[in-house]
């Protein structure tokens, strides 16, 4: 695992990874004390959770209460963007914004499950890695399962549902993770 410059890891999460709610509350919970590592977003990319959250058809209250929720339980999570965003280059120009965010924020990765969008001739020369989340959290696994186990099962707490539920919900987005997750439940 390679370390930005402050000895930590640091992830950019993208939209796509933050809207579903089984995902990002994994996501996030890895990220608590202790953690396995540090998360990025910008305002931006926030706004893009916001949008899918509407079409999903949370209300505008619960839109606002999950993304307030999020900013305060990580505030240093939220990178500011450069106003010029030209120097960081995409296939997709809408992904400028969510590469200068990983770069500003010093990340080491971007998880997104969108990983065409960022080829490794564009990332490459700032040092960063494109996962999607179940890359990133089998890696996250293994560094310490007994842990991820005990997160998890603050998560089904908090939901009042079982384990298997919750690998059941995983299970589109993160397969192998999910695996990884029933065979270490057993």
């Amino acid at each position: 695992m390679i370390l930005n410059q402050n000895n930590e890891y640091a992830a950019l999460l993208d939209a796509c990874v933050l809207a579903p709610m089984p995902l990002c509350d994994t996501l996030l919970r890895l990220a608590e004390y202790p953690s396995f590592y540090r998360p990025l977003w910008s305002d931006e990319i926030l706004r893009e959770v916001g949008g899918v959250l509407d079409k999903l058809g949370y209300s505008p209250q619960q839109r606002q209460r999950r993304i307030d929720a999020m900013q305060a339980a990580f505030p240093e999570a939220t990178v500011k963007l450069p106003s010029k965003l030209d120097s960081f280059n995409c296939p997709d120009e809408k992904d400028r914004h969510v590469m200068a965010a990983a770069v500003r924020g010093q990340a080491n990765a971007i998880i997104t499950q969108n990983v065409k969008h960022f080829p490794s001739q564009c990332i490459e020369e700032y040092g960063l890695l494109c996962q999607t989340p179940d890359d990133f959290l089998v890696h996250q696994f293994h560094l310490n399962p007994p842990l991820i186990a005990d997160k998890l099962d603050q998560q089904t707490a908090v939901i009042r549902q079982t384990r298997e539920y919750l690998i059941e919900k995983l299970r589109k987005v993160t397969p192998q993770f999910s695996e990884l997750l029933r065979k270490y439940s057993t």
